[in-house]
């Protein structure tokens, strides 16, 4: 039973004195700027999402309808330049 507590106790301070210099890392890691082609997409996932909500109000989306099915048409349209 003590080697039972030991050793659990013994495992958790190395995961942790392991774990500090990782979280040090991370912190100090300077932020990628997303590029432009996740910028466009991220303002064509907001302007599908008011759809989506504008439409489901409406009653103009069918019951059977699921955000990535139409998220997925949506993405196609608005990349295709229609509106």
């Amino acid at each position: 039973m003590t080697n039972r507590v030991l050793r659990t106790a013994l495992a958790a301070a190395t995961v942790l004195s392991l774990a500090w210099p990782l979280e040090a890392l991370a912190q100090d890691a300077p932020k990628k700027e997303p590029t432009a082609g996740q910028l466009a997409a991220r303002e064509r996932m907001h302007k599908c999402s008011a759809e989506w909500k504008e439409a489901k109000a409406k009653g103009a989306v069918a019951k059977d309808a699921k955000w990535p099915q139409f998220w997925s048409e949506c993405n196609k349209r608005l990349k295709a330049g229609k509106a």
